[in-house]
């Protein structure tokens, strides 16, 4: 195995990545056409950074480095316009949230590409269940040493970061019960959940070495933590949120996640002690938030006190507001604020499903939530 070499960033930059699917608009269900939306894309709009997904329904907006949340924003809104206009051209729906409520995993092809065929091949049913998209988000780091400190803090955040975004009530036509199902379903895949706390960059290389020895990473090309360091790009990627239906709650938990990561990597050089939680803790908060969404009641310290996420994340923004202005994202922050008094994108889904009894009219209403930019109802 090649060295890891983690290409230290000077400044917390930014980078985002959005997985947006694409719909036939008569039966609402996903159709594999990505393939021609990024090259009419790439057609009209060559600056314009698009990636192939896993499955073949699925685009990927891919943000340049950014120094702020607002731009990485208008950077995500020009690619997204790119994407309606070319999906417009083949008649086609675009669509964004955690996962699809209805459509069948066993109609959707996979991506043509090595690695994705062996994922498949390994995983089997498990692994052709991947009807999910999520939001990455990237975070410029000084130095290799401040990574898994830093990771291991924003594990304590875990259940924040998603209840904001939970998107994926719907599963099979079914209301599963849970306000993010993308977050069960994919921990299934062996690289794929919470990340181990690892306390040096060196215990992370010992890993990825056995990883490689062992042939895992033969199969999957990486490891998919729900956080993980991104060392050809000297960033953190937190992979945690469900994909929201639209850009307005897309810049609040991007503001949230910068804000967390510098914050952290400041008391690092305020030789301040970062903030951890047993293991059990971690798994047991990410259940909650995956299952009751912003009505979670989580975990807080290590001595297992217990709030309500929401009072969590209104605090938050409020102890974090100075910094938010400094890095230039506090509008986007307190969008936060927004999504605790409306409520997150499963509310949405699951109130017309109960209202209507179809899932149809929830799909609708998100394809137009993505077009308008911000949420309905």
């Amino acid at each position: 195995m090649a060295a890891i070499e983690f290409k230290r960033s000077p400044r917390p930059t930014l980078g985002v990545e959005w997985e947006i699917a694409l719909l036939d608009p008569e039966t609402r269900d996903l159709v594999p056409r990505a393939g021609d939306v990024v090259d009419i894309v790439h057609r009209d709009h060559p600056e314009i950074h698009l990636e192939r997904e896993f499955l073949q329904n699925t685009v990927e907006l891919v943000t340049g480095i950014c120094d702020t949340v607002p731009q990485a924003v208008v950077d995500l809104d020009n690619s997204l316009q790119a994407v309606v206009a070319a999906a417009d051209e083949l008649g086609l729906e675009v669509w964004a949230s955690g996962s699809h409520p209805f459509s069948d995993f066993r109609t959707q092809p996979v991506s043509v590409k090595g690695s994705y065929a062996e994922i498949i091949a390994r995983t089997q049913y498990w692994g052709s269940q991947m009807l999910i998209w999520g939001i990455h988000v990237h975070v410029g780091i000084s130095h290799e040493d401040r990574v898994w400190p830093i990771i291991n803090a924003l594990s304590t955040n875990y259940p924040h970061l998603l209840a904001l975004t939970a998107s994926s009530p719907g599963w099979d036509g079914i209301d599963t019960g849970y306000a993010s199902n993308r977050t069960m379903l994919y921990q299934q895949l062996p690289t794929a959940g919470l990340p181990y706390q690892f306390q040096s960059w060196q215990e992370w290389l010992d890993y990825m070495h056995d990883q490689d020895r062992s042939g895992v990473i033969n199969h999957t090309g990486s490891m998919h933590f729900d956080i993980r360091p991104a060392s050809k790009w000297g960033t953190i990627e937190v992979r945690i949120s469900d994909a929201t239906s639209n850009l307005r709650e897309l810049s609040a938990v991007v503001a949230l996640t910068h804000c967390l990561v510098v914050h952290y990597d400041r008391m690092i050089d305020r030789g301040e002690q970062l903030p951890t939680l047993q293991p059990w803790h971690i798994s047991e908060n990410k259940w909650r938030a995956a299952r009751y969404g912003l009505e979670a009641q989580i975990i807080v310290n290590r001595d297992t006190d217990e709030r309500w996420v929401t009072e969590e994340l209104a605090e938050m923004v409020t102890d974090l507001a100075e910094l938010a202005e400094e890095l230039g994202c506090a509008a986007e922050l307190a969008l936060v604020q927004e999504i605790l008094e409306r409520g997150a994108g499963y509310h949405r889904q699951r109130r017309i499903f109960q209202k209507t009894g179809s899932w149809i009219p929830a799909v609708d209403q998100t394809c137009r939530e993505l077009k308008e930019m911000r949420p309905l109802e």
